[in-house]
């Protein structure tokens, strides 16, 4: 752009605009009309795609750079309008109409104009990006007009574009054309105003730790220039790097820069320098704000837990009910799940699935045996060998601040003089306190609200009623021989094939195969003893293709049994037959259900009743219940009184070794003792459980599906259980409810009626040799 009375040198490439410079140099005057392109991006311009508005110039000076490329001075003389065009070949032509400077001044163009020079003054304090030039022209200008049109051509680019150049240029009124300069002028000071307050407060804030910086560095130059470099400098530096690269929370990067000038003034040798190195490392190493992108896709969450895991339909309808409230919810937070169920059923691997559907990082953490509570919330660093607690490191083995935590087996922690790690527990499960989480190591706020924590544990009944409250528990039971025989085709079995290098031609299962194992050598809740004996079976076959053997066996049951040996479970039913005083019950146990026989035997005696087989208090105090209700109701029971008077009774339940205890075996003591005093056999293919009351009422028990599943498993044809657990039913699958037959008690009288058989008639003895003899009849 060019103004009156300004000095531009402009460089002319063009070839009509050559043609022109070279035709004029040979002229006197020189003289060139000069307007600007509406857009730089046209190449040959029209009349249309220039301004009307521009100068008449005189050319100063001409520099020939090249053939065809010259540097021209152009001095602007005055405003002109172009009119129209006189011819575009060999260069543009134009008629033009000179436009007359107004040079009159009122006191409001004397005003405006102090102003501008006002604030070109002011803008030289911003050189550069603002020309120096910009102050000379404020000095120097003795004009309005010409002072309006300096000032607009050195405004520097951007924020002021041609297009406010032009708008000057085309002011034909000098008030109208100050105001527009000194609009412009004060746009570009306050624009370089803001930016050099938001440069000084950055300065202010990042200036001390660059020239930190730069000192550092000039000092190590020097220190490796004198041969005087320290490997503890260059251990300082690379923390250094690594807390910078970490992007701490502010607060914490102050905790760790302090820490970092603490590191600088102690020697490289003591233990202290040691210790708070490797804090600041840990400091750098945890995630305090990277995280994976969660996929909460309710179908691949399903499509996940289908693909590893047969059956346990309750708990996968519960963990995509959860999945999908994360989903919807924006803050991120659900309740902490816990499953609970025997060993082998598939907790932890359900955990997986989850971690693997929803793109999360996933870390176990053992809490079995831990009694510790540092093992959770870390040691203080005053001690020797500290570390941070397990769920820190797990945070950094993770390497994300939203990770899937699984706390395994957080039924088995203890609680010694060192605390209660399960009451550190309560902090972590909380989302209300887990934001702010200080580990005693760390020793700052760590937010693990993020992290998805899931707890799998075996037994309710040790897991803290506090602990127990923060956490969602679902219940997962045993597999039925069906579940089984499908997971052992499904998952275990081609796996076992994979893992030991055979192939379904080396080795081809059978349904009875896997039968034979189900029912002859595992008795379980879960599959884990499953894949042992499978896998031994595959050990056998590899053992042969290894030695060059050319293998091509089919695991049925007899080929099994030919592995492993003789079966070693039989189904108790069908190796006794109906007995007196021995009563099957069913028993829960941290590892699924159990059969629990009880036996009881009577010898002469004083009424008393002796109890053995290491039972806990609330088991002895059901024999006593079950003692007197019999007693109570021996004349209905068909009972002698006298015989129960001098009989002692002595009640026992095998596997004398075995811890037992719990509410459920009333209804199988009183059946025991009723059949021994009344001689009455009970029936082989029943079990039973449930407890009394001395009313002889039928109360609930828990763990109906275990104590179900297990008398499937161990051949039981029909169970009798309280007539309050029927809602418990639709938890036993169908295939076990088809196989056997369950009757709801309400009263014992009517498990009497089914367990109790009639008592058998005595044999009859043979006649004596000598009873047909006369000759001794009068001797009788």
């Amino acid at each position: 752009m060019l103004f009156p009375a300004a000095v531009v040198p402009i460089n002319v490439g063009r070839a009509r605009s050559v043609r022109l410079v070279e035709e004029l140099m040979h002229q006197e005057q020189r003289l060139v009309a000069v307007v600007t392109q509406k857009s730089p991006d046209t190449e040959d311009p029209t009349l249309d795609d220039l301004y009307e508005m521009g100068t008449v110039a005189r050319i100063v000076k001409v520099i020939k750079l090249g053939a065809s490329n010259y540097s021209v001075l152009l001095q602007g003389i005055a405003r002109m309008k172009l009119v129209g065009m006189a011819g575009e070949a060999p260069y543009l032509r134009g008629r033009i109409q000179r436009v007359n400077e107004n040079l009159s001044r009122s006191p409001e163009i004397e005003r405006i104009s102090r102003e501008l020079r006002e604030v070109a003054r002011a803008l030289g304090e911003y050189s550069p990006p603002v020309p120096r030039e910009l102050v000379t022209v404020a000095e120097n200008a003795a004009e309005p007009g010409s002072l309006a049109d300096l000032v607009a051509l050195h405004l520097p680019t951007p924020p002021v574009t041609p297009a406010d150049r032009q708008q000057v240029l085309e002011a034909e009124d000098l008030e109208e054309r100050l105001r527009l300069a000194h609009h412009l002028a004060r746009r570009v000071h306050e624009l370089h105003r803001v930016r050099k307050e938001v440069h000084q407060l950055v300065t202010g804030e990042m200036g001390r730790s660059e020239r930190e910086e730069i000192l550092r560095a000039q000092l190590k130059t020097i220190k490796e220039e004198l041969g005087e470099t320290d490997e503890s400098e260059e251990e300082l530096d690379q923390l250094r790097e690594r807390v910078a690269k970490a992007k701490l929370p502010y607060e914490i990067e102050k905790v760790a820069k302090r820490q970092l000038g603490r590191l600088r003034a102690m020697q490289g040798h003591s233990a202290e320098y040691q210790v708070t190195r490797t804090y600041i490392e840990w400091l750098a190493d945890i995630p305090w704000s990277r995280s994976t992108d969660d996929r909460f896709d309710v179908e691949a969450v399903r499509r996940a837990l289908d693909e590893d895991h047969f059956g346990l339909d309750k708990p996968k309808k519960r963990i995509v009910e959860y999945v999908a409230v994360r989903k919807l919810r924006k803050d991120g937070r659900g309740p902490i799940l816990c499953f609970i169920g025997p060993p082998g059923v598939g907790k932890t691997s359900l955990a997986k699935s989850i971690a693997r559907a929803i793109g999360r990082q996933m870390v176990r953490i053992s809490l079995g045996g831990v009694r510790d509570e540092a093992e959770i919330r870390g040691h203080r660093r005053t001690y020797v060998g500290a570390l941070p607690g397990r769920i820190v490191q797990a945070m950094k083995k993770a390497g994300t601040i939203n990770p899937i935590l699984i706390l395994d087996e957080v039924d088995k922690m203890g609680a010694d003089v060192r605390g209660d790690p399960a009451s550190a527990l309560l902090e972590v499960l909380d989302p209300d306190q887990n934001s702010t989480f200080v580990d005693h190591y760390i020793d700052v706020p760590y937010d693990i609200s993020h992290a998805m924590f899931i707890c799998t544990a075996n037994n309710r009944e040790t897991i803290p009623a506090p602990l127990l409250d923060r956490m969602e528990v679902i219940e997962i039971a045993g597999y039925t021989r069906v579940e089984k025989l499908h997971i052992a085709k499904e998952y275990i079995g081609p796996k076992a094939l994979e893992e030991h290098g055979l192939t379904s031609e080396r080795l081809e299962w059978r349904d009875d195969g896997y039968s034979a194992l189900i029912e002859s050598y595992t008795r379980e809740a879960g599959v884990r003893n499953l894949t042992r004996e499978i896998a031994a079976v595959c050990r056998a076959v590899a053992v042969r293709v290894a030695s060059g053997e050319d293998v091509h066996e089919v695991a049925t049951a007899a080929f099994v049994e030919s592995v492993m040996g003789p079966p070693k479970f039989l189904e108790e039913g069908a190796e006794r037959a109906p007995g007196v005083g021995i009563v099957a019950g069913l028993a829960w146990t941290p590892v699924g259900g159990v059969i629990l026989f009880i036996e009881a035997t009577k010898f002469a005696g004083k009424g008393n009743i002796s109890i053995t087989g290491q039972l806990g208090n609330v088991m002895k105090e059901s024999v006593a219940a079950a003692f007197s209700w019999v007693r109570t109701h021996a004349e209905h029971l068909g009972i002698d009184q006298e015989l129960l008077a001098n009989s002692d009774i002595h009640l026992h339940v095998p596997a004398g070794g075995t811890p037992k205890d719990g509410p459920s075996a009333g209804v199988a003591m009183v059946t025991a003792i009723t059949s021994l005093m009344t001689g009455r056999p009970v029936r082989s293919d029943l079990a039973m459980t449930g407890e009394i009351t001395l009313r002889g009422i039928v109360t609930p028990i828990g763990g109906v599906k275990e104590k179900v599943l297990a008398a499937h498993r161990a051949g039981i044809k029909h169970v009798l259980l309280p007539a309050r657990n029927g809602k418990d039913l639709e938890d036993i699958p169908q295939e076990v409810r088809d196989e056997l037959r369950i009757d709801l008690c309400s009263k014992i009288d009517e498990v009497l009626a089914f367990a109790l058989l009639e008592r058998p008639a005595a044999p009859s003895l043979p006649p004596r040799a000598d009873d047909d003899d006369p000759s001794l009849e009068a001797g009788r």
